[in-house]
């Protein structure tokens, strides 16, 4: 003992390393042993679900899974396999999965298939979405597994969609909203400097300052205010349901539906603006939903061009955990629709639910409560309460 101990004084900077190795290595131990029993107790509760009977006449519950391959650095389809795919298996839904929303809004039959709720996997970082939809967790692997067994449970919330538009291209759909600016276009460079660790996010923003100052980025916005929000649509009928029942509720729908009556349209009120700004943001009310407003709308952040340098690099950051922030002295427009033109000749990119896409001019239009996203139980208890509130 006294030899071990005499050898410990003697080299104590191999023993401190050695002993803040082994303390490390353990941690990293427990933690997987933790994640592993979040996973056997998701599958257990998956597992409970999945062998529940149901009637010979009950069709087989269906649900589309929505995740972002990009996401997590390129392993979003590791988390998926390892996290979340057992339990999709066990529960006997029958899943489908997409890797974007607008691939699926693109389909031929997508005004049916829009319809069958969607269960969004939080796989990255920076996705705010997930914050609307499930309670937030330190634990990735809680996080993940607590969204899947969220589609079990079948609580659903609408939510909206952009449909994003250039004047030759297809559509594209976004949930979380367009960005196109220099914050935006720093964020995309801050992983190439990986090697400054925790620095990394500020030398991006940082470096990027360098350019010319301030960065503008100048445009037109046509636009269109809010509309009012219709009722809500009732629930589809069963196709389950005897022949002259469904009959009788259709003939008595055409019976009493009123008589259409010719009125006058009023024209559309459009308004114009001219921007220079360092960032513009067109962003749907996801990630602060109120299940009881009465007007749909998107929100457009312009945000001041005469920012300090060491503003942007403070914002930047901020922005990296909320992209589509906005914050005190922008100009913010509520709008249902509008037109942003862009002068002949700018470069650059948008970013479309974190997917990039080539500056041009679009028309973006707001689709409200297009989709149906399962989401915790709790987190649409909480919305209610505070509509009531």
């Amino acid at each position: 003992m006294a030899k071990v101990l005499a050898a410990l004084r003697n080299h104590w900077k191999k023993s401190t390393f050695g002993a803040c190795l082994l303390g490390w290595g353990g941690h990293w131990l427990y933690g997987k042993h933790c994640d592993n029993l979040l996973r056997r107790a998701a599958c257990q509760e998956a597992q409970a679900f999945g062998n529940q009977l149901i009637p010979a006449t009950m069709p087989l519950k269906k649900a589309t899974v929505f995740l972002n391959p990009a996401a997590c650095k390129g392993k979003a389809g590791n988390l998926f396999e390892k996290n979340a795919a057992p339990i999709l298996h066990l529960s006997g839904l029958d899943v489908t999965v997409v890797k974007v929303i607008t691939g699926l809004l693109r389909r031929a039959d997508e005004a049916a298939f829009s319809k069958i709720p969607i269960g969004f996997i939080p796989l990255g970082k920076t996705c705010t979405l997930s914050h609307t939809l499930y309670p937030e967790s330190t634990n990735q692997v809680q996080h993940i597994t607590n969204a899947t067994l969220a589609i079990l449970k079948g609580e659903t919330v609408p939510l909206d969609v952009l449909q994003i538009k250039g004047e030759k291209e297809q559509p594209v759909f976004a949930v979380s909203g367009l960005r196109w600016g220099s914050y935006r276009d720093a964020g995309v460079k801050v992983s190439k400097y990986w090697y400054l660790g925790p620095l990394k996010t500020k030398a991006a923003h940082f470096f990027s300052t360098f350019k010319e100052w301030p960065q503008k980025h100048q445009a037109a916005l046509i636009y269109l205010g809010p509309t009012e929000r219709p009722p809500e649509e009732p629930e589809e009928e069963s196709s389950r349901l005897p022949f002259h029942v469904r009959l009788y509720r259709r003939l008595l729908s055409y019976w009493s539906r009123p008589k259409e009556v010719s009125q006058e349209v009023a024209p559309e009120d459009w308004e114009e603006v001219k921007l220079s700004t360092i960032e513009l943001s067109i962003a749907t009310r996801n990630r602060q939903l109120d299940l009881t407003r009465t007007e749909d709308f998107m929100d457009i952040c312009i945000e001041a061009e005469n920012v300090s340098k060491g503003q942007f690099v403070h914002r930047g950051s901020q922005k990296m955990r909320d992209p589509h922030m906005c914050p005190e002295g922008s100009q913010h427009i509520q709008a249902s629709r509008c037109i942003l033109k862009l002068p002949e000749g700018t470069e650059g990119s948008f970013g479309i639910d974190n997917e990039e896409y080539e500056a041009m001019p679009v028309e973006v239009k707001l689709l409200p409560r297009k989709l149906q996203f399962f989401c915790d139980p709790r987190m649409r208890q909480q919305m209610l309460q505070a509509a009531v509130q």
